[in-house]
C-alpha cells in the first residue's frame, strides 16, 4: 500500500483523504471529547451532539454471528460491544476510530482517559493497535 503525500490536494476528498494533524492538536482533541465537549472552559460540541456520535445508532447485522463481536458502529466513531464480549481490553463505553496508515485513538470515559497512537505502519496496523491497547490496559495499577 502506498501512503497518500499529504502535501499536494487530494483529487478526490473523502474520510480517508489523508488528515493531518499534530499530536497536540490531536490529544486537545481527544481531551474535549473526554471532556463532554468542552476545551479549556469552552463549550465546543454540545452534550447531545456528542452523546448522539457515540451512541449505537445501528445495532448488530441481522445475519451476523461471531464468536468474538465486533466492536459496533456508532454515528460518529466505533464503540465497544457490551460488557463480558468484548475480544479487547477496555470498558463499556469507549468509542474509537483507526486511520487507513495505523494511526488510531480511543476515549475511555469510565476510566478518564484517552489514549492515541499515530504510526504509519499501514501492513501491520492491526497488529500495533491490538498491541498498544494490551499494553495501556495492563499499566493499569488496580
Amino acid at each position: 500500500m502506498q501512503l497518500l503525500d499529504v502535501r499536494t490536494p487530494p483529487k478526490f476528498e473523502s474520510g480517508g483523504g489523508g488528515l493531518v494533524s499534530t499530536a497536540s492538536d490531536y490529544a486537545r482533541f481527544l481531551q474535549m471529547l473526554l471532556d463532554g465537549g468542552t476545551l479549556d472552559g469552552r463549550r465546543l460540541l454540545s452534550r447531545k451532539t456528542l452523546e448522539l456520535m457515540t451512541a449505537d445508532h445501528l445495532g448488530r447485522s441481522p445475519g451476523a454471528r461471531s464468536l468474538a463481536p465486533r466492536p459496533r458502529f456508532r454515528a460518529g466513531f466505533r464503540g465497544s460491544p457490551p460488557r463480558g464480549i468484548a475480544s479487547v481490553p477496555g470498558s463499556v463505553g469507549q468509542y474509537f476510530w483507526g486511520g487507513l496508515a495505523g494511526t488510531t485513538f480511543w476515549v475511555d470515559p469510565a476510566e478518564q482517559l484517552f489514549a492515541l497512537l499515530l504510526i504509519q505502519a499501514p501492513g501491520q496496523r492491526d497488529y500495533y493497535r491490538t498491541l498498544f491497547r494490551d499494553l495501556v490496559y495492563s499499566a493499569f495499577d488496580d
